[in-house]
């Protein structure tokens, strides 16, 4: 024979009343209905019970020692929201059935009452209670539909930047592990800043494509094994507006990256391009990235030169600061390298 698991399944009812006739009657009336009942003389116990249990309906009186019903109403609101609770008193007073709807009752009853008013009123509540939980979970629902959504068309996004990304590392193979790198060394960058979640995820996708304006470049000027001339210089540093145009239909969600992309080569004491920008005019994003840029640039080989050594690297880097380069950004950088955020293992973030 299986075992009856009615009484597991069976919602819970608190009664609390001071008086116990009139207790015992809710009881019998709410077991009737298919509760499994508790009694309580006042609201300190009524609280007590449900320490122990999960009450789906609570009928409680308005007037009780120690802790009165509005009392228990108030304590019920927080720790179990969704019961419903229903005031039974001898209180016919408009005032306080309000006040005790206001706070969050369901129903108020007053005495004397027909226990058929009180059995439709309970149900009418609970029937209030199905369609309040029904519609959360239809709303939760629907909510976990939109984050999925959304964390689908973020991929697309993403899936797309790669592609760019990688019509530019067939013209350069250079620039694929360079990005990677100013991507990782501006979050650790901005991390070491205290900048959000959000706005650093923005920061690694700006490094991601900071340079993929150069697929307008002239592959022979991006490839050229020699230092540039004037003019292939300015045609370089035409990439940023370039990418920027680029990449503008595609980034209006994130603002950010599109700041890096365009203003990268702007130099804290303005004189960099494209737009002359001084200081705090250029998005911090960009201050962020233009050292994460210049330090892998100078640190990696280069078909025309050898990369930098580190020491002297470092050296460049401060003796740019206030100039190219915005001192907090500096500072920023070095506090990462000394925490280790910056990876330079040979398997590490410089590996070549």
């Amino acid at each position: 024979m299986g075992q009856d698991n009615s009484a597991v399944s069976a919602p819970h009812c608190i009664v609390a009343d001071d008086e116990a006739h009139l207790r015992r009657v809710l009881v019998r009336l709410m077991e009737g209905e298919g509760f499994i009942c508790h009694e309580a003389v006042n609201g300190r116990v009524a609280l007590e019970l449900m320490e122990r249990v999960t009450a789906t309906l609570l009928l409680t009186d308005l007037h009780m020692p120690e802790l009165d019903g509005m009392g228990l109403l108030r304590e019920v609101r927080e720790r179990q929201p969704d019961a419903v609770v229903i005031m039974i008193t001898a209180v016919a007073d408009v005032a306080t059935a309000v006040s005790a709807l206001s706070v969050g009752a369901m129903d108020y009853l007053t005495k004397p009452f027909h226990l058929d008013e009180v059995r439709a009123r309970v149900r009418q509540a609970l029937e209030k209670r199905r369609l309040i939980l029904e519609n959360r979970g239809y709303q939760l629902g629907l909510e976990a539909r939109v984050a999925e959504q959304a964390r689908r068309l973020e991929s697309l996004f993403l899936a797309s930047i790669q592609s760019l990304a990688d019509a530019l590392e067939v013209k350069d193979p250079y620039t694929h592990g360079h990005s990677l790198r100013v991507s990782h060394y501006s979050a650790a960058i901005a991390r070491t800043i205290g900048l959000s979640t959000d706005v650093i995820r923005e920061i690694e996708i700006g490094g991601r494509v900071h340079d993929i304006g150069k697929i307008g470049v002239r592959e022979a000027v991006l490839n050229k094994p020699g230092p540039l001339s004037h003019e292939e210089y300015q045609h370089i540093m035409t990439h940023p507006v370039v990418g920027w145009r680029i990449l503008s239909p595609l980034l209006d969600d994130v603002p950010r990256a599109l700041n890096i992309v365009r203003w990268h080569h702007e130099r804290y004491d303005g004189s960099g391009v494209p737009d002359g920008l001084v200081a705090d005019a250029v998005p911090l994003e960009a201050r962020i990235t233009a050292v994460a840029d210049t330090f892998d640039a100078m640190t990696s080989v280069r078909p025309y030169r050898p990369g930098v050594a580190l020491p002297d690297t470092f050296a460049e880097l401060r003796r740019c600061s206030g100039a190219q380069f915005d001192p907090v950004c500096i500072e920023a950088f070095f506090e990462a390298l000394d925490a280790g955020a910056i990876d330079l293992s040979p398997t590490g973030a410089l590996a070549r």
